[in-house]
């Protein structure tokens, strides 16, 4: 039997042109297709590209947009992988539709524009409502942290009180525990870079995952009104996260190597949890030489900024504007002079460090007062 080949939008194009229309501000992102009556042979005769490693994913000759064959699933161990997956011609739209997480990103428009919404997302839309699809929700632990994401970037919207209990009772019957470190942080650094990241630990911790994937992370109410500030001021990621885990046990270093963290992030939250201490408590020049020594400043300035940005968002009376001009101060002596100057050449490295201090020393030093 042969089947007619039709496209939908679906999923977050569909969802927040609809939130768009309901007032909030989200910016146009890629769109996701779903392609019913076709197989992969189709798709690779008209053009098609494939790039689906574990299900049939293809791109577009022309726009390189993604286009995914309609398909079901079949849970068969546990985890985000435990899944068998069955894409054919006969899986309709709304049977692709059905195995989402969230009746919000369970919808799709034909060519015509036309909403097909079988799971009821716009009503949710209008209502303010996270809510799972069905009972398929428990069988994927990555779809908890999708919630908590989703809670942070939509504030205004509150969980059905089914989807909470569904996900407590996924974290007490340990399909959690399945959790890998790349998913986690693959949707905690997302969620940290919306609007409301202190939502996405609070709904995690509601639900009993946060202490079961991120038990040595404490994130103190310090920390989380500087998070806050942080998403006020759209700080990036690295900054975000150096205040999250700057309490982490045995240190932040070792909870984000853990989690596969970018080398980038985790070098911005180590140095921020060793050094804001002193970078609060520095005053005389030689302390502050300590710590733009111990900052790497020279080498490092875009991590140093960094750090900079998290300790006035934890301490908002820290003067960084001073600290920077330090910095510049230390950075802008010229150690060919001071080296060629030295008549020791065992003590150039002192010599140098010698003009760097004098440097900030011709600077005020004190912080202003908070």
């Amino acid at each position: 039997m042969q089947h007619k080949v039709r496209f939908f939008e679906v999923g977050g194009a569909v969802r927040d042109d609809l939130l768009r229309r309901e007032g909030f501000d989200i910016p146009r992102g890629d769109r996701d297709w779903v392609v019913t009556g076709a197989t992969p042979e189709w798709m690779f005769a008209h053009g098609f590209v494939s790039v689906g490693a574990d299900f049939p994913v293809f791109l577009h000759p022309v726009t390189h947009e993604e286009y995914a064959l309609a398909r079901t699933e079949r849970k068969t161990a546990r985890g985000y992988h435990g899944f068998r997956f069955y894409a054919s011609p006969e899986v309709t739209l709304e049977e692709d539709l059905r195995r989402r997480d969230l009746t919000i990103n369970a919808m799709a428009r034909d060519a015509d524009g036309r909403l097909i919404d079988p799971c009821g997302g716009a009503a949710d839309i209008k209502a303010r409502v996270l809510r799972h699809v069905s009972g398929a929700f428990a069988e994927d632990p990555v779809r908890i942290l999708r919630l908590a994401r989703f809670a942070a970037r939509l504030p205004e919207f509150s969980i059905a009180d089914e989807t909470m209990a569904l996900a407590r009772g996924m974290v007490a019957s340990g399909e959690a525990d399945a959790l890998v470190p790349e998913r986690v942080w693959k949707e905690l650094s997302r969620g940290l870079c919306e609007k409301a990241p202190v939502r996405m630990i609070e709904v995690l911790e509601a639900c009993g995952c946060w202490s079961r994937v991120l038990a040595d992370v404490a994130v103190g109410e310090r920390a989380r009104e500087a998070l806050r500030r942080a998403a006020l001021e759209n700080a990036p990621l690295e900054v975000r996260a150096a205040l999250v885990f700057a309490e982490a046990r045995p240190s932040a270093r070792r909870a984000l190597e853990g989690l596969r963290a970018p080398a980038q992030t985790i070098s911005t939250a180590d140095l921020f949890a060793r050094e804001r201490q002193a970078l609060l408590e520095a005053r005389t020049p030689q302390h502050w030489a300590q710590v733009l020594k111990g900052c790497d400043v020279l080498r490092r300035p875009g991590r140093f900024a960094q750090v900079l940005d998290a300790v006035r968002l934890l301490e908002p009376s820290f003067d960084a504007a001073r600290a920077r001009s330090l910095a510049a101060a230390w950075s802008a002596v010229d150690a060919g002079a001071a080296a060629r100057a030295c008549p020791d050449p065992r003590g150039i490295a002192a010599a140098v460090d010698a003009a760097r201090l004098a440097a900030i020393a011709r600077l005020p030093l004190e912080q202003k007062p908070g």
